[in-house]
């Protein structure tokens, strides 16, 4: 399938829900994981502004790769994030998106309070 690798240079990006599991199944409450590393997966929704233009986007990230506070309006640094299209049917009805995938999330909080005390 056909990754899309995203430039986060020049956007803002801040928390907009706290980590949390990722379900791969509802019905039976399976948790996600990494086919690669076995890592448990989590869903961090952010902020995305860029280009005078605000979305909010669900990112997958592996567990290990979550660092720092990751509160509601903390600025964050996205790693590897990547765009991944999908399509799928359901009971007949067709769906479509983008899955949004990052190797880490990084708090940058902690970077700026350092960069004011200096």
């Amino acid at each position: 399938m056909r990754q899309i690798p995203v430039d986060t240079a020049g956007a803002i990006v801040m928390v907009a829900k706290s980590p949390q599991v990722k379900v791969r199944d509802r019905r039976t409450g399976e948790i996600a994981t990494d086919t690669e590393t076995g890592a448990k997966l989590m869903t961090v929704d952010v902020m995305f502004a860029a280009n005078e233009e605000v979305e909010i986007l669900s990112i997958t990230v592996p567990e290990p790769g979550i660092s720092g506070e990751l509160a509601m309006g903390t600025p964050v640094a996205l790693t590897g994030l990547i765009a991944r299209p999908w399509e799928n049917d359901f009971n007949g009805q067709k769906r479509h998106g983008i899955a949004f995938r990052a190797v880490a999330v990084t708090s940058l909080a902690d970077a700026s309070a350092g960069s004011k005390a200096a």
